[in-house]
C-alpha cells in the first residue's frame, strides 16, 4: 500500500533585518538594562537595585533595630525568590558590604558573626551569620507606609516592590557608590551626614548657593576608615563642580619614641579600600628587592584597632622623609576618583556637580513630603467622616439601638434616617458595646477637634511651598540630630590637610653606601666583592675561574649603582650593584639575571652613568654614537640597541671619554675626538668622531668597508696624544697617524709596524 505523502509543513515568519541593526538593538537593550538596573545608583536614595530589595526584604521580615537577628541565609532567599532573581553569591557579597565598618561609612545592616575583615578575609558563609536593620537604613524607609513613593511589581507579579525609598537621610553622599555599567562608571566617595545636612539647609535657604560656599560645609570626602586627606581646596572645588576628579589620601601615622634615641612608626589609619594584608605584603616584597633599604622590619600588632609597625634601618634616617618614600611606592597614599554618574529622578543618567545632587535630593524629598501629606490628609478626612457619624448616633443612641433591634437592614435605614453616608452607617453598626458609655462621646469630640486642626495644618502645607521647605528642613535638622556629629558614628574620620611640601631627599642619601668591585668572566660569570681593587680592574691578579674560564671585565661601584653590559646581540642590560652575589666562589651565571640568547656573550660592563655615550659597533662595520640612558632597561629582556642582519653579531662596545661617568679610569686627558677601527683584515682607519651620528637605535652608519671579513676591533681617543694598543702585554703609543686618518666609510690601511696582532688589540 502505497504511503501517503507528508503534510506540508507551515512556513514560519521569517524577517529579515540587518546585522548591524539587530545587535545594535540587542546591545542596547543591554547596555540599559546594566545601567538602570544593576550599576548606577539612584540620586534620591544613592542605592542600586540589590540594596534597595534587600533593604525591603529586611522590613518585610521585620528586622528592625530593636529587634533580633535572623540568618543572611533566609535575607537572601527571600531577595532572590521574591525581588532579585539572581545568584545568591552575588547579593550576599552586597548584603556583606552593607554590614561592614571598613566599607560603608554609615551601616545600613548590623551583622552578627564573621563579616570579614579589612584584611580582606571573606565573611563566613550565610547559612553561619545573621543580620538585621540599622537605625540608618530604617531612616532611609521612613515612609513607605505612608504612600511616600511609587510601588511596583516584581519580577513575578506576585509582589511589590518600592521604585525608590523616601531617604529622610542623604544617602548616596553619605555611603558612596560604586559601579561600572557599559560605558559609562560611577565612583562617589562616602561624606560626613552632619557636613550634608548643613549644606542642605544653606541650599534651602539659598538654592542658587555657590558650589565654593557648599565646600564650605562640605570640605571633603569622609572615609569609615579614616586617613588623611592632602588636596588643597582649588582642586575639590574644581572636582565638585565639574563632578569629576580625585583626592589624594594618606595613611594616618605617628613617631612613637624608643630608648637610646631610636624610635618607630606607627601606621593608626590606612586609605580607604586598601587591605591591610596586602599592603603589607607588598611593603615586604619591596624590602625584599632592596627598594626601600631606609625600612629595617614592618610588624602588624593590628587588633580591633589598626596597628602597624614600621621599623627604620637607623635612627639617623628622618621619619617624615622615611614616609615619604612610602607614600610614593606603596598604597599608603591613594588617589580617590571622584564620579558622580548617578540615575536623575527620571532614570536617565548624568553626572552631576555637587549642588546638583544635593537638590536633586531635596526634590526627592519635596515629593515624598506632599505624597505622605497627601496620604494622611486621606486618612484624617476619612476618619472625621466616621467620627461625624459616631457623633450622630451618640446624639441619638436610643433611636439607633432601637433600629439596629428591630430592622433586618439597618444600615439603609439608618443611612435614610439620619442623613448618614454609607462609611458612617458601616462604622455605626460596627461599634463595639463597650464604646456607648458617655466617656466615650467626648473623647470623639477630642479626636474631632485635634484631626480638624490637623486637616487645616496639611491642607496649608500643600497650598504653600514655604511651609514645605520649612517642614523639610526640620526633617534635615531631625536627621543631624540623629546621625551627625554629635553622635559617636558621625564624629569626622578624615582628617583634612594641606598638601604636604616636602622636599624630598634621594633615596642614595638615606641609604647606606659600600664599595664593591664588580667582576665578569668571559664565560659570563659575575660577582662583586667588598671593596674597590685596582689590581682587579687592571686585570684581575689572583682570581680564580671556572675551568676554561678567564677575566674579561671588572669596574669599582657602589652598592647603590647600576651596572650596564653590553652584548654581542646588541642589547644593553643593567642590574643592581646589591643584587650581584658575594666575592666568594665563582658568583652565579649572568643568565640568571638576564635572557641573554645562548649564542651571544657579554662584551663590556660598566657602572651607568645617565650622561654617558657609547660607541657601538657590529660585525658589519656598521656603527653610532649612543647615550647610556637611551638604553638603560631593568627588564630581563634587556633593551635592544645595535639592529643586526642575519648574520651579523655586535663586536665593540667603547664608552667616550670625557662624557659623564667614565671618568679618569678611562683615559687621563683630554675627551676623545677620533675613532680608530681595525677590520680582520689587519686594515686600520682613522676619522673625526663628529661623524658618527648619535642615535638611540639602528643599524648605524658604515664605519669601514671590507671586501672579506668584518670588524675586529674599534676605539675612540684624542688625536693629538696618540693612538694605543696592546702588544705582547706592554701598551705602546703611535703619535704620527697621517698615513691612516681618512674619511669614514673607507677601506684603510695595513697599521704601523709592531702595530698588535692580537684580535682586539684596543681592549
Amino acid at each position: 500500500m502505497a504511503k501517503s505523502p507528508a503534510a506540508p509543513k507551515t512556513p514560519e515568519t521569517i524577517r529579515e533585518t540587518l546585522l548591524d541593526e539587530a545587535l545594535g538593538q540587542r546591545y542596547l537593550a543591554y547596555a540599559l538594562s546594566t545601567i538602570v538596573s544593576r550599576s548606577l545608583p539612584d540620586v534620591r536614595d544613592g542605592l542600586k537595585p540589590v540594596h534597595r530589595r534587600l533593604l525591603y526584604a529586611m522590613r518585610q521580615l521585620k528586622l528592625d533595630p530593636a529587634g533580633g537577628f535572623k540568618k543572611c541565609a533566609r535575607v537572601v532567599g527571600d531577595v532572590i525568590g521574591k525581588y532579585h532573581p539572581h545568584g545568591d553569591t552575588s547579593v550576599y557579597d552586597a548584603m556583606v558590604r552593607l554590614a561592614q565598618e571598613f566599607a560603608v561609612r554609615y551601616p545600613l545592616v548590623e551583622g552578627q558573626g564573621n563579616f570579614g575583615n579589612i584584611d580582606g578575609d571573606n565573611a563566613a558563609a550565610m547559612r553561619y551569620t545573621e543580620a538585621k536593620l540599622t537605625p540608618f537604613a530604617q531612616a532611609l524607609m521612613d515612609g513607605l507606609d505612608d504612600d511616600a513613593v511609587d510601588l511596583r511589581p516584581t519580577y513575578d507579579g506576585e509582589e511589590s516592590e518600592p521604585v525608590v525609598m523616601p531617604a529622610a537621610v542623604p544617602n548616596l553622599l553619605a555611603n558612596g557608590a560604586s559601579g561600572i555599567a557599559v560605558g559609562m562608571a560611577t565612583n562617589i566617595p562616602p561624606h560626613n551626614v552632619g557636613e550634608l545636612c548643613d549644606a542642605l539647609l544653606h541650599l534651602i535657604k539659598t538654592p542658587k548657593a555657590q558650589i565654593a560656599t557648599l565646600v564650605e560645609m562640605i570640605p571633603g570626602p569622609d572615609f569609615p576608615t579614616g586617613g588623611v586627606l592632602v588636596e588643597n581646596r582649588e582642586t575639590i572645588v574644581e572636582a565638585y563642580k565639574t563632578g569629576r576628579g580625585s583626592f589624594r589620601l594618606r595613611a594616618r601615622w605617628k613617631e612613637e619614641k624608643l630608648d637610646r634615641g631610636q624610635y618607630q612608626i606607627i601606621l593608626t589609619e590606612i586609605p580607604y579600600q586598601v587591605q591591610k594584608a596586602k599592603l603589607i605584603e607588598r611593603i615586604a616584597a619591596l624590602m625584599d628587592e632592596k627598594k626601600l633599604p631606609f625600612l629595617a622590619d614592618i610588624r602588624d600588632e593590628s587588633t580591633e584597632e589598626v596597628r602597624v609597625v614600621l621599623e627604620p634601618k637607623s635612627r639617623t634616617v628622618d621619619a617624615t622623609q622615611l614616609m615619604e618614600q612610602l607614600f610614593r611606592q606603596t598604597d599608603l597614599e591613594i588617589r580617590f576618583g571622584l564620579n558622580m554618574n548617578v540615575l536623575d529622578a527620571d532614570g536617565i543618567p548624568k553626572v552631576m556637580d555637587l549642588r546638583g545632587v544635593l537638590q536633586a535630593y531635596l526634590d526627592h524629598r519635596q515629593v515624598v513630603l506632599v505624597r505622605r501629606s497627601k496620604h494622611r490628609l486621606a486618612e484624617i478626612v476619612h476618619r472625621l467622616e466616621i467620627l461625624e457619624g459616631y457623633l450622630i448616633a451618640y446624639l441619638n443612641l436610643d433611636e439607633v439601638i432601637h433600629i439596629i433591634r428591630t430592622e433586618d437592614e439597618p444600615k439603609p435605614k439608618l443611612m435614610k434616617k439620619f442623613s448618614l453616608t454609607d462609611t458612617q452607617a458601616e462604622a455605626i453598626l460596627n461599634m463595639r458595646l463597650r464604646s456607648l458609655r458617655k466617656l466615650e462621646e467626648m473623647e470623639i469630640k477630642g479626636e474631632h477637634k485635634k484631626l480638624s486642626d490637623e486637616k487645616k495644618e496639611l491642607t496649608g502645607l500643600l497650598k504653600d511651598d514655604d511651609k514645605q521647605w520649612k517642614a523639610i528642613a526640620d526633617q534635615v535638622k531631625l536627621a543631624r540630630e540623629k546621625f551627625g556629629q554629635k553622635t559617636p558614628l558621625g564624629k569626622r574620620r578624615t582628617e583634612l590637610a594641606d598638601a604636604p611640601k616636602v622636599e624630598l631627599a634621594p633615596i642614595e642619601s638615606l641609604v647606606e653606601k659600600e664599595p664593591v668591585t664588580v667582576i665578569l668572566s668571559a664565560k659570563g660569570w659575575i660577582r662583586a666583592v667588598k671593596g674597590h681593587k685596582d689590581d682587579v680592574v687592571a686585570g684581575g691578579a689572583d682570581l680564580k675561574f671556572k675551568e676554561g674560564d678567564a677575566f674579561l671585565a671588572a669596574v669599582k661601584a657602589q652598592t647603590t649603582d647600576k651596572v650596564l653590559m653590553f652584548g654581542s646581540d646588541g642589547r644593553f642590560y643593567t642590574i643592581a650593584a646589591d643584587r650581584l652575589p658575594a666575592g666568594r666562589g665563582f658568583g652565579e651565571p649572568i643568565r640568571l639575571h638576564f635572557e641573554l640568547p645562548n649564542d651571544a656573550d657579554i662584551l663590556g660592563m660598566w657602572v651607568y652613568a645617565g650622561a654617558q655615550k657609547f660607541l657601538v659597533v657590529s660585525s658589519a662595520g656598521r656603527g653610532f654614537v649612543v647615550p647610556a640612558e637611551q638604553v638603560f632597561a631593568q627588564t630581563k629582556n634587556g633593551k635592544q640597541c645595535l639592529n643586526l642582519a642575519e648574520g651579523e653579531k655586535a663586536v665593540v662596545c667603547t664608552p667616550i671619554p670625557g662624557t659623564a661617568g667614565t671618568g679618569d679610569d678611562l683615559l687621563a686627558g683630554k675627551p676623545a675626538d677620533s675613532v680608530a677601527i681595525i677590520g680582520e683584515n689587519r686594515k686600520l682607519l682613522i676619522f673625526p668622531l663628529s661623524d658618527v651620528p648619535e642615535m638611540g637605535r639602528g643599524r648605524g652608519v658604515i664605519l669601514q668597508k671590507y671586501k672579506d671579513g668584518g670588524t675586529a676591533d674599534a676605539k675612540v681617543f684624542n688625536y693629538k696624544e696618540g693612538l694605543t694598543w696592546k702588544s705582547g702585554g706592554r701598551e705602546r703609543t703611535e703619535t704620527d697617524l697621517k698615513d691612516w686618518k681618512g674619511e669614514r666609510a673607507q677601506a684603510g690601511r695595513l697599521p704601523p709596524k709592531g702595530f698588535s696582532r692580537e684580535d682586539k688589540p684596543f681592549n
